[in-house]
C-alpha cells in the first residue's frame, strides 16, 4: 500500500490541511500506517500534481496562509480502484526488537539488560497507545453500545481500523509482559551458582 492511499482514505473525512492530516494520522491512522509530516507534505504535493487532490489557499491573519486539500473525482476513482483490488497482502513484519530478543542470550552478542529495557519500553508504549485508542473508542461510541453505533454510524471503517489497533496493542502488551517475565526468570537462573 502506498502512502497516497492512506492519505486519500483520511481525506474521505473531508477537506484538511497538511497539518490537520499529520495530526489526524497521529490520532486515527497511526494504528495501521505511520508517516512523518514531511512525508505527508511531499505526498500531497505529488498527489496535487497528478490531479488526485486539489488545494485551496485560506488567508489567515497573524499566521501563514494554509492550504486545504480535498479529493478530486480522479482521486476518488484511484481510491475506488485500490479498494477493489485483489486481497491485500499480509503485512511484512520487520521488528528490530525481535532481532534483539533473538540474540539476547548469545555469549558476547547479547546484552540482557538492554534487551529487557527495550521490552519494558515496548510494554510502556503499548500501554499508552492502548489507553489512547480506548479513549478514541469511547468518543466514537459516545455512550452507545457497539451494536448501536455500528447500526447508525455513517462510516464504520474508522471504527473497524481502531479495533485492529486495539487488538494489536493488546497483543503487544501480552507478549511484552510474558517476555519480561521469562527474561527475569532467565536472569535469575543465570545468577544462581552452578553447583560445580
Amino acid at each position: 500500500m502506498a502512502l497516497r492511499n492512506a492519505v486519500m482514505a483520511a481525506l474521505l473525512e473531508g477537506e484538511a490541511s497538511g497539518y490537520d492530516l499529520a495530526k489526524g494520522f497521529e490520532a486515527s491512522v497511526a494504528n495501521f500506517w505511520m508517516a512523518t509530516p514531511q512525508q505527508l507534505y511531499r505526498e500531497l504535493e505529488r498527489m496535487e500534481s497528478e490531479g488526485l487532490v486539489s488545494a485551496r489557499v485560506v488567508q489567515q491573519e497573524r499566521r501563514p496562509n494554509k492550504r486545504l486539500f480535498s479529493l478530486t473525482e480522479a482521486g476518488l476513482d484511484v481510491l475506488r480502484d485500490y479498494v477493489g483490488e485483489a486481497p491485500a497482502k499480509p503485512p511484512a513484519l520487520r521488528d528490530e526488537l525481535m532481532v534483539k530478543v533473538q540474540c539476547v542470550d548469545i555469549g558476547d552478542v547479547g546484552d540482557f539488560e538492554a534487551v529487557r529495557a527495550s521490552v519494558a519500553e515496548r510494554f510502556e508504549r503499548a500501554t499508552a497507545k492502548l489507553a489512547r485508542y480506548l479513549r478514541m473508542q469511547d468518543r466514537m461510541l459516545d455512550g452507545r453500545t457497539e451494536d448501536e453505533y455500528l447500526a447508525t454510524a455513517e462510516r464504520i471503517g474508522p471504527y473497524l481500523t481502531l479495533q485492529g489497533g486495539i487488538a494489536l496493542e493488546r497483543a503487544n502488551l501480552q507478549w511484552s509482559e510474558t517476555a519480561l517475565k521469562r527474561l527475569e526468570q532467565r536472569a535469575a537462573a543465570l545468577a544462581e551458582p552452578s553447583g560445580d
